[in-house]
């Protein structure tokens, strides 16, 4: 009885094992253990015999059989009779002529039957057939089921790997979404203060600017007869008199609102001889007070001209408006600076 092993790992295995033990690959019945792969069938007289010759024939054939068999076939069978010939006048008899003779045929000796002595095996049986199988292996010799199911077969334990389960494109189009989303939500937190500025200048734009007055005027200093309420009565001919730089006028508005331009008359009158009369504001300091408590100063430069001039604020929540003289043009000694109006605009 000669050792195997298995074609696809390997591993030893016994003559009659069906199956690998280490891998559970399909060995072959063990019906047949004297054949094995590339050589031939043993004979009785140790005589090799191709397995072209051997492949169809059964082991399972009693000797006494096989023995009749072979001893039918090597008796000869007589021949069967020849009719008569004729012969002519003075020719011999067909007995006594000679003729070709055919050899006889070789007649090869079957194989007997070898049946191979199965050696006694002690092991756990197979929980599918019950055969008895040695220690250590992990598929049975007969069925090849597994014989420890708690184990795992060769190779090591696998990992389990993550699967995308579901529509893939569905779920990449909903985080998109939700990237844009909150791409624009952090966009609106960094620029709303730039986003709101720009809002309320396209309104102030479209908008058409409503003129507002104010409910009280106050000064910090003003000559005779031209008080600080001459520069918020709606006329040209009268004016708020500063007696040097300096001085300011306060603006005071009983509600807020947004201020979007403020216009300046300078000088004592509009006509060009009473503008030359006394000095003119040559430049202002605007402080806007919010209802927040909140103040922005704007500088305004002005021109030496009579007529109104104006100043883009574009303020919310404007209460209070001061306007501080800072320089003056002409102003002689014994002069005093003329502010002839002030008036404010508003978004309706």
């Amino acid at each position: 009885m000669s050792a195997r092993s298995c074609p696809q790992c390997g591993a030893p295995v016994d003559p009659t094992d069906d199956f690998c033990g280490n891998c559970g690959n399909y060995l072959g019945w063990a019906a047949d253990p004297g054949r094995t792969a590339g050589s031939g069938s043993a004979t009785r007289d140790g005589a090799a015999v191709p397995p072209e010759r051997t492949a169809g024939r059964v082991d399972a054939v009693p000797r006494e059989a096989d023995d009749a068999a072979h001893q039918a076939r090597s008796t000869p069978v007589p021949p069967a009779p020849m009719p008569p010939v004729r012969t002519s006048p003075g020719e011999p008899p067909p007995a006594a002529r000679l003729g070709p003779v055919l050899p006889g045929r070789p007649e090869a000796k079957r194989p007997l039957p070898t049946a191979a002595a199965e050696a006694a095996v002690h092991g756990p049986p197979c929980p599918n057939c019950g055969t008895a199988n040695p220690p250590g292996r992990r598929f049975c010799r007969r069925c090849a089921a597994p014989l420890h199911q708690g184990q795992r077969p060769a190779g090591g334990p696998r990992r389990r790997r993550w699967r995308w389960r579901g529509d893939r494109s569905r779920w990449l189009r909903r985080l998109a979404a939700l990237l844009v989303v909150a791409a624009l939500v952090a966009a609106l937190w960094v620029f709303h203060p730039r986003l709101l500025a720009l809002w309320e200048d396209l309104r102030d734009r479209i908008a058409n600017p409503a003129p507002v007055a104010p409910t009280s005027t106050t000064a910090s200093a003003a000559v005779p007869d031209h008080p600080a309420a001459a520069a918020a009565d709606g006329l040209s001919n009268r004016y708020w008199g500063a007696p040097a730089v300096g001085d300011s006028v306060d603006f005071g508005f009983d509600e807020p609102f947004r201020l979007l331009s403020v216009v300046v008359h300078a000088g004592a009158s509009a006509e060009e001889e009473g503008f030359v009369a006394q000095a003119r504001p040559s430049s202002l300091e605007l402080v806007v007070t919010t209802a927040d408590g909140g103040t922005r100063t704007l500088p305004v430069t002005l021109a030496d001209q009579p007529g109104p001039q104006r100043t883009d604020t574009g303020i919310s929540d404007v209460v209070r408006v001061r306007v501080v003289v800072r320089s003056a043009t002409g102003l002689a000694p014994g002069g005093h600076i003329a502010l002839g109006e002030v008036e404010f605009f508003r978004r309706p």
